[in-house]
């Protein structure tokens, strides 16, 4: 759990907030970052000749100071770093980052005792930890202050580290013989687009001197077989199965079975194809059945429309018996026939189905992952969704690429699924932009997480509360994460932390860490552009360039911090072309778009995806309706 600025700034506010859901916060606050006041000119050299002794002044009445307060605020930042003076905090430094994929990565002791359960208050349901103070066995919670009867021992609910500022604890459930899972019983299906405009071909570099035109489904084919290898040398335990789809649903499983075919009226049937896809043999792992799985990728030939939805959902259907188990979707076109057709104007109908098809990924652990090919129209910003909210990939692929691009997304193991991160701070802080902005918790519903997953939360104080919390040495922080891991061990792990408080017009550009900073910008602006709130990632973006370009003037960027810069500058040319035309996201534009809403600190992963600013064509980044 890190912090994007080393305080709490106590005042910052949205320019919104009086007018919308907060309005009693009608009175201004010193929302400036200044500097020093300037050093006064130096003492003129003395005279030649000397000057007549001054009069003795009169003597001033004797000075009491006033007795000082009681409680006395933090030491400030250094100030040597301050900003220029009436550059106003237009950008909200109050950002939590959370790296999901490391904190679920855990290797249990098995000789720790498993049966435990944190002591959680009874009002906010935040959780004793050893920063927690106990009187008398009587606890009164940090967060709301509300007391609580306690009758463990707090060193004995601390299973982890502990410092003066810091608790991480780690809670196990028992295993029971009914929630043992093997690891490699987890699915990768494969479900691929064979429809006609799969036959289009593209040049590829070539020793002869003569061309050479490779088909888009011949890329699969090939792209296909060097997974399956990969797989049966790597991991030969791995089950495999392969769904296709063009104006029909081929379900080939391992491939030695007979295929099951859903067509015609089945198209559209939701619960049928459901069944049908469970009800699917279960494939062998591919060691024993490479040679077959091989045979039918050959055999494919392409042939008519295009059902992508129902392949999906038969897809997610089959993967759905073994929790973290992955579906990989490629395509070369929009839905046209079956549930979730795209070929006219997007229906509530359409959207409802990718909606509930990704959220019945989540509850069985499911990652999606979608390929389209570049010079394609198959309304990536809809299909995506599929994997945006499973924490699958996208991308758009060529036939150089399409081969890496498969075995990369086979590889994306999950290592937790039912994953729910859970926020708590004290009363007086609200989470902007959230359903319930008001509460001092929040709960964000996260599903399957796999390596490097990284969410930002951001947050504020209630104005009424800004006095109080300066009077504070320190406000405290929990995240509580609750997930089970790949072999369906049930987790919770709380993490404390207390951070110190200042006002806005005391935060130094050394108190800034520009890895959350860049992260929760990119992946913000991202969240509003999807969601069509155009105007509002427009506000975010020109808020974080201002306040990059302000430590710019103060100390020198790093290479990471331009990039940050960089996934700014993308998404305010895409923002402004989608303003301008009022056009919905093309294919490349809903691929950067997503890639952002998955963005990762460059400082801390190897895996993180920078996109380049493309050169701003609106052919680039709108599609006409």
């Amino acid at each position: 759990m890190e912090f994007a600025c080393s305080h709490v700034v106590c005042n910052w506010r949205s320019d919104e907030a009086a007018s919308t859901d907060f309005p009693h916060m009608n009175h201004e606050y010193d929302n400036v970052v200044k500097e020093a006041p300037p050093r006064p000119p130096p003492v003129p050299p003395p005279r030649l000749r000397p000057r007549p002794p001054l009069p003795p002044l009169p003597r001033l009445p004797s000075f009491k100071p006033r007795h000082a307060p009681g409680s006395l605020p933090p030491p400030l930042p250094p100030r040597e770093d301050k900003m220029e003076a009436d550059n106003s905090l237009k950008a909200n430094v109050n950002i939590v980052s959370l790296s999901v994929g490391q904190l679920v990565n855990i290797q249990p002791d098995t000789d720790q005792e498993a049966v435990q359960s944190p002591v959680l208050c009874g009002k906010c349901s935040a959780a004793l930890s050893c920063l927690s103070s106990l009187q008398r066995n009587m606890w009164v919670c940090e967060f709301c202050g509300s007391v609580n009867g306690v009758h463990v021992d707090v060193k004995g609910t601390c299973t982890a580290q502990c410092t003066a500022e810091h608790s991480d604890d780690l809670y196990l459930q028992s295993l029971s013989d009914d929630d043992y899972q093997n690891l490699e019983d987890s699915l990768v299906v494969f479900c691929v687009d064979i429809s006609g405009s799969m036959s289009v071909t593209t040049e590829v570099p070539s020793s002869s001197a003569l061309p050479v035109y490779v088909s888009r489904l011949e890329g699969i084919q090939d792209a296909l077989q060097r997974a399956l290898s990969s797989m049966l040398q790597d991991s030969p335990r791995r089950r495999v199965a392969l769904v296709t789809f063009s104006d029909e649903v081929v379900i080939y499983g391992d491939g030695t079975s007979v295929p099951l075919t859903l067509r015609d009226w089945a198209l559209v049937d939701y619960d049928h194809i459901w069944e049908q896809g469970a009800a699917y043999s279960v494939p062998h792992c591919i060691a024993e059945t490479y040679r077959q799985l091989v045979q039918r990728v050959k055999d494919l030939r392409e042939h008519g429309a295009t059902c992508l939805g129902p392949a999906a959902l038969a897809s997610v259907a089959m993967a759905s018996r073994h929790p973290g188990s992955k579906v990989i979707l490629c395509t070369d076109g929009r839905a046209n026939i079956g549930l979730g057709e795209m070929e006219q104007t997007s229906s509530p109908l359409t959207a409802h189905f990718y909606r509930q098809l990704a959220e019945q990924a989540v509850d069985t652990g499911v990652i999606i992952s979608v390929m389209s090919f570049e010079g394609t129209d198959c309304r990536l910003a809809d299909v995506g969704r599929l994997a945006d909210t499973t924490g699958g990939r996208v991308n758009i692929v060529s036939i150089g690429t399409i081969a890496t691009e498969i075995q990369s997304a086979s590889m994306d193991n999950v290592l937790a699924t039912g994953v729910t991160a859970t926020l708590v701070a004290c009363d007086g802080i609200y989470f902007p932009d959230e359903e319930d902005e008001s509460d001092h918790k929040l709960v964000r519903e996260i599903g399957n997480v796999t390596t490097g997953l990284q969410i930002t939360f951001q947050f504020a104080v209630k104005p009424e509360f800004t006095e109080v919390f300066l009077q504070r040495d320190t406000l405290p922080f929990q995240l509580q994460l609750s997930f089970k891991t790949r072999d369906q061990q049930r987790v919770t792990r709380i993490i404390t932390k207390r951070r110190p408080v200042t006002s806005s017009s005391r935060v130094g550009v050394g108190s800034f860490n520009m890895a959350v900073l860049g992260v929760h910008g990119a992946q913000l602006c991202a969240g509003l552009t999807m969601e069509g709130r155009v105007q509002d990632a427009q506000k975010q973006l020109k808020a974080q360039q201002d306040l990059l370009t302000q430590i710019s003037e103060q100390r020198p960027i790093a290479t990471q911090e331009r990039i940050y810069g960089n996934w700014m500058d993308t998404m305010s040319t895409i923002c402004d072309d989608i303003t301008a035309e009022s056009h919905t996201l093309s294919d490349e534009a809903a691929e950067l778009v997503y890639q952002m809403r998955r963005a990762t600190s460059v400082y801390s992963s190897s895996t993180a995806q920078t996109p380049q600013k493309p050169t701003k064509k609106k052919k680039t980044f709108m599609r006409r309706k």
